[in-house]
């Protein structure tokens, strides 16, 4: 019992209403509880009914559908969702998974057959790591931190997760940081038995709920189909016995979900962030609180801004530490201190735009890529020994700010002479493979083939659709779940709060890829349907504003703030230079480049900070 509570403590800001423990034969179960749909304390978890028992982390938003057909059968003793699926799980066993509308992590255990299960959702909105336990069995949590409070002493660090940390600032669902733990891939469960031994299964496979070629090629019918189902998912959404409020940064997508949220409630808060003026032009970021207002006043809802001037120093051990993994994407510190925010003032729930770029080639690699595609017929020679030179002579920097366009082209000519495959990691990755085994040594070599092989068996699974629908497909099941689906997960969790996505939904997903690619990148205009289905609910100058990326100022921090920690954490003896895992003298002339505006590294320096703070929090 008592490595139980101390496994509860660590992963207790996931649920401050409440904490719970089942301990018997079989199982030990604690759960940590956000209340949000049925406040009341019958619906505390571990929940038992008969022989079922649940513990359960998540929402399902047609819960009230599912629990009609359920009455029939089964007696509810409480008004929440938990208590639908354990009915469900009882009715259908693990065909119920299939109705399901929402996001969780969960498991059953079932005393009459000696058998748990344990699962994911089909997008991996909700975290799950899960890991063998010596002698039988499985200890399995929604955080990674959990696990180790389990048992610290016999973790390993995994070298293959750390370079693709390095290449992608982030680690892919196929890899864990501890050799010894593993994350359950989305759509699958784990099916334990008696004894300990357990299989996995695939429940959930996207690739059936795709068509051969899109089926929605008129812009009209295109336009209406994708109203409909994202007002649906929206709707579903807002199901909770707490407000629900909402991100808004005055960009598209969640200018969008807010608009389509506020017709079906009477109040809806919002929340942004603000940057100083030294920090925006740095980074030359548009004005998100400026967008914001103007979304906010049109809608006529309430927006709470935040205005940031962190002290870095002291966020990077925090972040690093709630995000479990090396992971170096600043946008994970906007989420948190938003979350912070939205909590001071009692929030539990917020909705966000996240998965619109993944869906409908919403980001500038997408753009980029396709016209890469028409920039290789270009004559060789023209490419290679006129405009690449030309480009990579180009400042990114000086002392009185950043150029934007300079970074962009400089990167277009890292990555638009590569195959399609190759070309589209490139183009958000921040190493080639080559660079990245010169930087950790020829021992890297077979690991960095088996990360590149891994995104390319995604880039490859949709043969016969177009380019942008394969790089779509590839964002859906690798960036948007092992970065952005991961970061928001943990932020917002860190400060007790649930962040709901809309777009993250089956039957948007599905209607996403019926659509034609030429409805989605239409000339240079990204996200073209989305942004005609946004011109019946928003101003134009909001849909057509230039795109803002949610991160927080890297480069003004890494050319100031930052500047001493750099020394120490990444070139000195003690730091990363110093650890053989690293060529020292490649990280000083990263670094040094940066330094002289002569390359754009802060992204590359943000991730030696990441993964040396998370090494030094460890005690590794």
């Amino acid at each position: 019992m008592e490595q139980l509570e101390r496994m509860a403590a660590s992963q207790a800001h996931r649920g401050p209403d409440h904490t719970g423990f089942l301990l018997d034969d079989e199982v030990a179960f604690t759960h940590q509880r956000l209340s949000i749909v049925d406040l009341d304390a019958r619906s505390h978890q571990p929940m038992t009914k008969g022989s079922l028992t649940i513990v359960f982390n998540g929402e399902i938003y047609n819960f009230r559908e599912l629990r009609a057909q359920l009455e029939r059968d089964a007696t509810f003793t409480t008004t929440s969702d938990t208590e639908v699926v354990l009915e469900a799980w009882r009715k259908w066993g693990p065909a119920c998974l299939q109705k399901l509308r929402g996001m969780y992590a969960l498991a059953i255990h079932d005393a009459t057959m000696k058998e748990t299960f344990i699962v994911r959702d089909p997008f991996g909105i909700k975290p799950l790591f899960y890991s063998p336990i010596a002698g039988g069995g499985l200890a399995f949590a929604s955080e990674l931190k959990t696990l180790e409070a389990h048992n610290a002493d016999r973790l390993s660090v995994n070298p293959e997760a750390v370079l693709a940390s390095l290449l992608y600032v982030w680690i892919p669902e196929n890899l864990c940081i501890w050799n010894e733990v593993h994350k359950l891939a989305p759509g699958h469960y784990l099916h334990v038995v008696r004894g300990g031994t357990f299989s996995l299964v695939r429940y959930w496979q996207p690739l059936d709920h795709i068509e051969d070629q899109p089926s929605l090629v008129d812009e009209s019918t295109a336009i209406d189909a994708l109203e409909r189902c994202l007002k649906s998912s929206v709707d579903a959404h807002l199901i909770a016995d707490v407000p629900v409020n909402s991100f808004l940064s005055g960009g598209l997508d969640s200018s969008l979900i807010v608009a389509m949220a506020r017709e079906e409630l009477d109040t809806l808060d919002c929340y942004t962030i603000k940057f100083t003026e030294e920090a925006k032009k740095h980074e030359a970021m548009p004005d998100d609180a400026f967008y914001a207002t103007k979304v906010a006043n049109a809608l006529k809802v309430k927006l709470n801004v935040i205005e940031v001037q962190p002290d870095i120093t002291e966020l990077l051990p925090k972040i690093v530490h709630h995000l479990d993994e090396p992971v170096g994407d600043s946008a994970a510190i906007n989420t948190l201190l938003i979350c912070e925010a939205a909590h001071a003032n009692g929030v539990k729930v917020l909705l966000s735009g996240m998965g619109a770029d993944e869906l409908f080639g919403g980001y500038r690699k997408h753009l980029a890529n396709q016209f890469a595609a028409r920039y290789r017929i270009l004559p060789s020679a023209l490419r290679r020994s006129l405009i690449a030179p030309l480009v990579r002579r180009l400042p990114v920097a000086s002392a009185k700010g950043g150029f934007r366009v300079a970074r962009w082209a400089r990167r277009f000519v890292d990555f638009a002479d590569l195959n399609e495959a190759d070309a589209f990691l490139r183009s958000y990755s921040y190493f080639s493979p080559d660079e990245l085994a010169e930087l950790a040594g020829s021992r890297s070599t077979a690991a960095i083939g088996r990360i590149v092989d891994h995104h390319h068996s995604l880039f490859t699974a949709l043969a016969g659709r177009s380019l942008l629908d394969r790089m779509c497909y590839t964002d859906t099941q690798h960036f948007m779940t092992s970065l952005n689906l991961s970061y928001t997960d943990r932020a917002s969790m860190a400060a007790s709060t649930e962040v709901r996505v809309p777009f993250i939904d089956k039957e948007v997903m599905q209607v996403a890829f019926q659509i034609s690619s030429k409805l989605k990148i239409k000339g240079r205009t990204a996200k073209y349907v989305l942004k005609k289905v946004a011109e019946r609910w928003l101003p134009k100058e909001i849909i057509y504003r230039p795109k803002a990326s949610f991160t927080m100022p890297l480069r003004a921090w890494i050319k100031s703030d930052l500047r001493e920690i750099i020394d120490d954490y990444v070139l000195s003896p003690q730091g990363l230079a110093g650890r053989g895992l690293l060529d020292g003298k490649i990280l000083r002339e990263i670094v040094e480049a940066d330094r002289a505006g002569k390359a754009d590294n802060a992204q590359r320096i943000w991730q030696f900070l990441t993964l040396e703070q998370w090494l030094r929090n460890k005690n590794v």
